[in-house]
């Protein structure tokens, strides 16, 4: 995102921020994992590791954070690429979704 102080009559500046907005925010996904009461932290860890391409380290500090806080956001990108990873989640008994980052 462009991040310039607009001055006043500066119509290019405003342009600038506004197509940079429009473009992060249509490029700007994420798939949100939710805690659960009967997946074990091996499992999740396992899953992320398969469908999130994470590193043992990074699945488990996910899983971590889920639990503790409820949710995380696992994984960013187009929406495309992400729909497919969160639908494996979800057959995975897991309880996640894409939203806008």
């Amino acid at each position: 995102m462009i991040l310039k102080t607009p001055l006043l009559g500066s119509e290019e500046t405003l342009v600038e921020e506004s197509v940079a907005l429009e473009t992060s925010v249509a490029d700007g996904w994420q798939i949100i994992l939710y805690n659960d009461d009967h997946n074990t932290f091996d499992h999740v860890i396992e899953c992320l590791m398969a469908y999130c391409g994470h590193e043992v380290l990074q699945a488990e500090q996910c899983a971590l954070i889920v639990h503790t806080k409820g949710k995380c956001s696992v994984k960013t990108g187009d929406f495309d690429e992400l729909e497919p990873i969160c639908t494996a989640l979800l057959e995975r008994d897991l309880t996640a979704e894409v939203e806008p980052a």
